[in-house]
């Protein structure tokens, strides 16, 4: 999968899922378009692992190119 597929998001809600998500921390979302007509994002996160969670508890990471690149290559 390439990180052009890849989306980042912000946690803006970790609320029930404190060991899972972190609040404010940036997040990579891999393509699911079944989880999105239901309101949910595939989202990789703390355990290394790809969980479903309610969209609504993140923003997207409008980030500059250089830094998005950065982002996706740490994660």
């Amino acid at each position: 999968m390439t990180s052009t597929s890849k989306r980042l998001f912000i946690c803006l809600d970790n609320a029930g899922c404190e060991a899972s998500l972190e609040r404010l921390k940036i997040y990579v979302a891999l393509p699911d378009s079944t989880a999105e007509s239901k309101g949910q994002l595939r989202i990789v996160d703390e355990s290394g692992e790809d969980y479903l969670y309610p969209a609504d508890r993140f923003v997207v990471a409008d980030l500059p190119q250089a830094t998005r690149r950065a982002v996706l290559e740490l994660a």
